[in-house]
């Protein structure tokens, strides 16, 4: 990240594109906490040219929400524009910046949608901090994960080369995870005292672990009653017999030294996660043969499942301390 002459780090401009949703009102608590970004642009269709701060609890700014063209944002200068859409919505904006001809140089891209995360190209850098840090240091374009898929991998790794088939994963995800839109999934009335089932097979975020775990992953995603947060357990079966104390050790040795994830023996609860920052893991049994383990992970899908990871990934390619903004 660029200093001034004083070696102090310059302030770094942010665009958020789709600033209207969950995940947008989060990162925005968040940037105007930051000690070296500043919210430059806050976009969205419907609020235009209402006040960010009138919408957005806890935050003090006089910026006022702009309905943006994707041929005009590449007209503006920002350091990094973070798109905040819905699937398959951000991509005018991509190819706007693209074809923007300036001279000046390309900001830093941060997709929150699901559309590059399963980018070939090599033009997209997966950012999963924990796991690919060193690759997101030096990316241009970063493809945030999304929740669940973040939560498994976590969950996963650590344990990855002793797996012997797929791990099965039941995910209940708080109502946040679909969006402002109206459906049956974020439909108070539909989910009072219900469990929903929805894309049994297939799940997008079932690809992506398995994708980036190079292993596959079966998952049967559900949203439940409560707003925020996410728990998975995770049910694996192991080639050869393990231990608890041997488990404990790979999960310890992994995360250990990582501030965002914690490790302890105690089942986490989904309710204990919401407003947190942090992946949570524990209640890790094992059965008598040693060949079948469970461990549950949560995590809040607006926070570390989204905004914090994305400002985790913007602190690593801009040069900052990658907790900058954050509170643990």
């Amino acid at each position: 990240m660029p200093r001034t002459a004083d070696n102090a780090i310059e302030t770094r401009t942010i665009a958020l594109i789709g600033a209207r949703g969950h995940t947008g009102a989060e990162l925005i608590r968040l940037l105007d906490g930051h000690p070296h970004f500043q919210l430059a642009l806050a976009s969205s269709r419907e609020l235009a040219g209402e006040s960010v701060s009138a919408h957005v609890e806890g935050v003090a700014t006089d910026l006022l929400f702009e309905n943006i063209a994707p041929a005009d944002l590449a007209e503006r200068t920002f350091d990094c524009v973070i798109l905040a859409l819905p699937n398959g919505a951000g991509d005018a904006y991509v190819k706007g910046l693209d074809r923007g001809g300036r001279d000046t140089r390309a900001p830093l891209l941060i997709d929150i949608s699901s559309d590059h995360r399963f980018d070939d190209s090599g033009a997209w850098v997966y950012g999963l901090p924990e796991h690919f840090r060193e690759h997101i240091k030096d990316a241009k374009r970063i493809a945030n994960p999304g929740c669940y898929a973040t939560a498994m991998q976590i969950a996963l790794r650590p344990v990855l080369d002793l797996l012997e088939g797929p791990p099965h994963v039941f995910g209940v995800s708080g109502y946040s995870g679909a969006g402002t839109t109206p459906s049956e999934r974020n439909d108070p009335a539909r989910l009072h005292n219900n469990l929903l089932p929805y894309t049994l097979i297939g799940h997008t975020h079932e690809r992506e672990a398995s994708r980036h775990l190079g292993h596959p992953v079966r998952f049967m995603p559900h949203v439940a009653p409560f707003f925020r947060g996410i728990t998975l357990t995770v049910s694996m079966e192991f080639k050869a017999k393990q231990s608890v104390e041997g488990l404990c050790e790979r999960y310890q040795r992994a995360y250990g030294q990582e501030p965002l994830i914690e490790f302890g023996p105690s089942i986490p609860e989904v309710r204990e996660i919401a407003n947190c920052h942090t992946v949570r893991l524990g209640g890790l049994a094992l059965d008598e043969a040693g060949r079948h383990a469970v461990i549950i992970a949560t995590i809040d899908n607006l926070l570390k499942g989204a905004a914090t990871q994305a400002i985790q990934n913007l602190n690593l390619a801009c040069g900052s301390e990658e907790l900058a903004g954050i509170q643990p």
